[in-house]
């Protein structure tokens, strides 16, 4: 894993502009006659040629936090230029799409960000989010980045005020690391070792085996992992930032390490990326992770089931029945449906031995979610309208897509057993919706709960505002923004 980048805060500096090699980032507002003392300087050592651009058509048709550059410009020993439209009072969002755009540019040379009076932290956070590429499995990979330099107004208050940034760009690195990384390499052992190793940053954790699931009778869990040769492992973090007695937040993931479909196998084309089916969890830890590094003034329980689905002679075969912890017995009509078999016995466990104050899993849980939202937002079902609309509200608030889509006693009759109680798919009809219907049932009644499902985000085939291709750690942003909105204190 790269060292995760780590901007250095100067005081500003205009004489340095001459002299700077690398990238230089600067903020102009083509509606305003004036520009920035950094703008100016950079202007009159280019001989005109910024306030040129800013004049420019092309560069009055940007959106608030887009950029155009200029490379190699006559005056600087830079090798660009890079000018970024920005309001009078620009907004965080505007602020962190305009740190997306830095954080994408940013490379051996380094970077200067002529930050001066702005805001900070959401413009570093953009940065860092972006400055993202994996490399753990090449060879000749050359990890090294250049420095990222951030003059500021008030630099001093500028590293405090981005501390809280750096955690969360840093959790949220670690999240794409883990959904990015191959099954042979991540492997519910080596991810459990992962997760044990956070205890250096201040979390809990407890790990239950096999036999400790056996003995809680988490049957519908240890169904999925048979016909494996990794163990299943169910892993528990706690981080008690807040008053003692106060009931925690429990945050639950999906952690299948790889998707073959079981005995209802998959097609090949496209199977590799079943590597991302342990997303949900590799979310939960990444915001275990955040608000261990920030200290959030938050209790909160993260909960983890780590399977791996494959065929095998031990294999659960269509047809077969599961009893789970909380006593329902499941026929398994497609082993290909096994996320949900994981969540529930995760589900019951965390609300019987925790009483949280609510519960939020994610999963990848559903090709049907990718149909109805494709890649641009996450589903999110809920029982309790203010934690779905919290949730909302803290997607919108840092930039990830969020819908909510419903739940109604209605769908039940779609996964209605003739020889069990309930079982594990309904059919083609309504697939998102009736696997979270069969996710309630293993909610205790009057707990609030949220399901998100996350299969159309967690990993994507072009660019998204804040990440590269790959993984994209949907979730950690939103899930920490709800907890300071609601759950911290103080």
């Amino acid at each position: 894993m790269p060292k995760p980048l780590s901007p250095i805060f100067a005081a500003v500096d205009l004489d340095q502009l001459a002299t700077q090699t690398g990238r230089i980032a600067v903020f102009a507002n083509p509606e305003s006659a004036r520009l920035s003392r950094g703008a100016q300087r950079v202007n009159r050592l280019s001989r005109g040629a910024l306030r040129r651009l800013v004049d420019s058509e092309a560069f009055g048709k940007l959106k608030p936090g887009e950029a155009m550059e200029m490379s190699w410009p006559a005056g600087t020993e830079a090798e660009a230029v890079q000018v970024i439209r920005i309001d009078r009072k620009p907004d965080a969002a505007t602020l962190r799409r305009a740190g997306t755009a830095i954080g994408k540019a940013h490379g051996k040379a380094g970077t200067l960000v002529l930050a001066e009076a702005l805001d900070p932290a959401p413009l570093v956070l953009g940065i860092l989010l972006r400055a993202y590429d994996y490399t753990d499995q090449k060879s000749d990979a050359d990890a090294e980045v250049g420095p990222l330099e951030i003059m500021a107004k008030d630099h001093e208050a500028a590293w405090d005020a981005c501390a809280d940034a750096s955690a969360l760009a840093d959790a949220v690195h670690y999240t794409r690391d883990l959904v990015n990384a191959p099954a042979n390499i991540l492997t519910t052992e080596t991810f459990a070792a992962k997760i044990e190793a956070m205890r250096d940053i201040g979390l809990e954790v407890e790990v239950l085996e096999e036999a400790d699931m056996e003995k809680l009778g988490m049957g519908a869990l240890l169904g999925v992992g048979h016909g494996s040769e990794c163990p299943s492992k169910l892993v528990i973090m706690r981080w008690q930032g807040g008053e003692k007695d106060a009931a925690p937040l429990a945050v639950l993931g999906k952690g299948v390490m790889f998707d073959t479909g079981g005995i209802s196998i998959k097609p090949s084309a496209g199977m590799e990326d079943m590597t991302m089916d342990m997303g949900g969890s590799a979310v939960t830890v990444g915001l275990m992770r955040a608000l261990a590094l920030r200290k959030a003034r938050a209790n909160v329980i993260g909960v983890v089931g780590l399977v791996e689905n494959m065929p095998d002679g031990r294999a659960q075969r269509p047809g077969d029945v599961v009893r789970s912890m909380k006593g329902d017995t499941i026929e398994v009509i497609n082993t290909d449906a096994e996320g949900r078999l994981v969540l529930a016995d995760a589900l019951w466990y965390t609300a019987d031995r925790f009483k949280p104050a609510a519960m939020i899993d994610l999963a990848t849980l559903t090709g049907a979610m990718i149909v109805a939202l494709g890649h641009e937002k996450a589903g999110i079902f809920a029982n309790d309208d203010a934690l779905a609309e919290g949730l909302l509200a803290a997607a919108k608030d840092v930039g990830e897509g969020a819908w909510r889509m419903p739940l109604d006693p209605a769908y039940d009759k779609l996964i209605k057993s003739r020889i069990a109680d309930v079982k594990n798919v309904g059919g083609r009809t309504a697939g998102s919706i009736t696997a979270a219907q069969f996710l309630q049932r293993f909610v205790p009644e009057g707990m609030p709960w949220a399901h998100i499902d996350i299969a159309g985000v967690a990993l994507v085939k072009e660019d998204t505002a804040h990440a590269p291709k790959g993984a994209t750690g949907w979730g950690v942003m939103t899930l920490d923004a709800l907890v300071r909105a609601r759950f911290e204190k103080g």
